[in-house]
């Protein structure tokens, strides 16, 4: 403790000199930060200002820009409608550049509906031609007051939005969504109240029109062709039969097949295929006239009717122009191929105006089958006979299956007689079927239903069987062996196992392979190396081989060529002309020499006179078979010649 006073003084001083020191260090900081904010202050100031003056420069440059352009504009439109008379189709090509680019229908129309003008996008979605359009062409009677209304509400300057129904230029409906909207007077020359002008904006009322309208045209429309579908085609000829019921007119409707088109595809290919059906469609649409409608039915069918035909004759044209068309070929992967039609014409006049759209086709499509059955490349007219044909084929197809089990088959055998010693050597088996109603049937009213089926396969296999089994039964008894021939079937030949069956066959019956002769028909269509690889087994296990109806077909020297060919038989056709038209008698006697020279057996078939007996031995044919000698026989009474012309050799020897 000091006591000095003046020590006591001094020591005061140092105490408020340490003060002051203290208190200068404690607010140094403080004062540094206060002049640190006053400096951030008044630069961040500066800053604000700053940009505050560009903001308000660049607003003022979008206003003056918009001023700017929106007078422009009003100027342009101004003086583009100024350009368009109220008479006139469309608007000048300085308001067309500004609202053809807009990808939404708009229509200009004045107050009274007159139609001032549209876009490319209207006209693109309607169809309409822009030099004809009118409101009461596009738009539906029903919507015309509604619309007149939305115009008048629309004086006032305010947007009106409302439903409307219009129609495509090709008839079908459209559904929008019109915004109507008044514009600025200044855009029309001498503004009125009497004619203002409002913009019509269309709206798709459903989002989904155009897929909608896609499934539509594949609902009613072949998407290869083109052409309309068949259910297009059926609506279109019901509306036809109505309107013929009013007006009395004559409709001639045309089913149309092309004759062999699985060929074409099995040759080329199914894309070539689909080419030729297009280029078919095409040339027959040419044929048609603007009354007609043409159409694909499905795969190669066609079906087309024809109104206002006024002369039988006429209409014997208008179907053979049909068929006129497919003579000149058609170009496949450069390759000329000629294709032919079948048509079935019916005809619906007066007395079948009641008739339904469906018989109608029915109709020409049983006159188109009968065509198919008489050789194709052709057409008929429908008669009533034809009506009782199909059901009668259906019976007969499944009397047929039946039949194979209840044992209503049987085989007549009909000889093959030796030219020089007249003596019977050989027998053809032929099937006849004894139908419990109707009797004994031909061959050929069943054999080509059977083929048509697959049936003759089974049928076919049947008659070898018991062809071969009867045989074996005649040796057995004592009588002298001789071959049996039989006729194989185009299905039959096309099995993977012929040869195998033929086999099991000659196993089965215990018969000789050389007692047994198949017959091939020449007209068959047939793949050369498979067809002479199976021969040529057939011909190892011993089976004789001939060619029946030789001389009808196209590849007679080409078989004989490739095929190993036992003997050759003579078509009826030429035989049955031979005394009367030297040309038969030509073609007999080379195919007679023409076998001769190749180591081939002949035999003619369908001798039924003695002049024909005596023209084939002067030309030395080997053997003949006819009505001269005798008629298919049943078994029983083949068997009673067959004895005679036995007992008749053992007593000349």
């Amino acid at each position: 403790m000091v006591n000095n006073p003046k020590e006591q003084e001094l020591e005061s001083r140092r105490q408020k000199t340490r003060l002051a020191s203290t208190n200068v260090i404690r607010f140094a900081p403080a004062a540094a930060m206060g002049a640190g904010a006053w400096a951030w202050w008044v630069a961040e100031g500066s800053l604000r200002v700053a940009v505050s003056l560009v903001l308000l420069g660049m607003i003022i440059y979008v206003v003056y820009v918009e001023v700017i352009m929106k007078r422009f504009r009003h100027t342009s439109l101004s003086q583009a409608l100024t350009d368009h008379t109220l008479t006139g189709a469309s608007v000048n090509t300085s308001l067309k550049h500004v609202y053809n680019h807009v990808p939404v229908p708009i229509l200009f129309l004045r107050r009274d509906g007159f139609v001032i003008g549209a876009n490319t996008s209207f006209y693109e979605e309607t169809q309409f031609d822009d030099t004809a359009l009118s409101v009461g062409q596009w738009i539906d009677e029903r919507y015309k007051a509604k619309l007149s209304n939305a115009l008048s509400e629309a004086l006032d300057g305010s947007e009106v939005q409302l439903e409307l129904l219009g129609y495509h230029n090709q008839g079908f409906p459209q559904d929008w969504i019109a915004h109507i909207a008044r514009m600025p007077d200044c855009v029309y020359p001498n503004p009125s109240l009497d004619h203002p002008l409002f913009s019509v904006c269309l709206q798709d009322a459903s989002p989904d029109r155009h897929m909608a309208e896609r499934i539509r045209y594949m609902s009613y429309y072949d998407d290869m062709t083109g052409l309309p579908n068949r259910r297009m085609f059926m609506q279109r000829l019901e509306e036809a039969l109505n309107m013929a019921a009013n007006a009395s007119f004559t409709i001639v409707v045309m089913y149309m097949d092309l004759d062999r088109f699985k060929r074409i595809n099995d040759t080329f290919g199914t894309d070539f295929g689909d080419m030729l059906l297009m280029q078919c469609a095409e040339r027959l649409l040419r044929s048609m006239t603007d009354n007609d409608v043409v159409a694909r039915m499905e795969g190669d069918e066609f079906a087309c009717f024809l109104t206002y035909i006024e002369s039988e004759q006429e209409m014997h044209e208008r179907v053979r122009q049909c068929l006129a068309v497919m003579e000149e070929p058609f170009y496949l992967n450069d390759i000329p191929v000629h294709v032919t039609m079948s048509i079935g014409v019916t005809i619906i006049d007066k007395s079948q105006y009641h008739a339904k759209a469906g018989m109608a086709i029915k109709q020409a499509d049983l006159a188109l089958s009968r065509v198919k059955e008489q050789g194709k490349n052709g057409y008929l007219f429908y008669t009533s006979e034809m009506n009782d044909r199909p059901l009668e084929r259906i019976t007969l197809e499944n009397d047929m299956r039946i039949a194979l089990t209840k044992e209503e088959f049987e085989l007549f055998y009909q000889p093959q007689v030796d030219m020089n010693s007249q003596q019977i050597v050989g027998v053809e088996a032929l099937v006849r079927w004894n139908h419990p109603e109707r009797g004994l049937i031909s061959p050929g009213d069943f054999i080509p239903l059977a083929e048509e089926n697959g049936f003759i396969v089974a049928l076919g296999t049947w008659v070898m069987e018991e062809a071969c089994r009867q045989n074996m039964k005649w040796q057995n008894i004592g009588l002298p062996p001789i071959p049996v021939s039989v006729n194989l079937s185009v299905r039959q030949f096309e099995m993977k196992n012929l040869a195998e069956t033929v086999r099991d066959v000659l196993i089965r019956t215990g018969l000789e392979p050389r007692y047994l002769d198949l017959e091939i028909t020449e007209s068959m269509t047939l793949d050369v190396s498979r067809a002479s690889h199976i021969l040529k087994k057939l011909k190892d296990m011993g089976v004789a081989i001939s060619i029946d109806d030789f001389g009808t077909g196209y590849s007679s020297l080409h078989y004989l060529k490739n095929f190993p060919i036992h003997r050759l038989k003579i078509d009826r056709s030429f035989v049955r002309d031979l005394e009367h038209d030297p040309n038969d008698a030509a073609i007999v006697s080379a195919i007679i020499a023409l076998g001769h020279n190749m180591n081939m057996q002949v035999i003619a078939e369908g001798v039924e006179t003695e002049d024909q007996l005596l023209f084939l031995q002067k030309h030395r044919c080997d053997e003949i078979q006819g009505y001269y000698f005798s008629p298919p026989l049943s078994c029983q009474r083949f068997e009673e010649l067959f004895r005679r012309h036995c007992k008749q050799e053992v007593t000349q020897m």
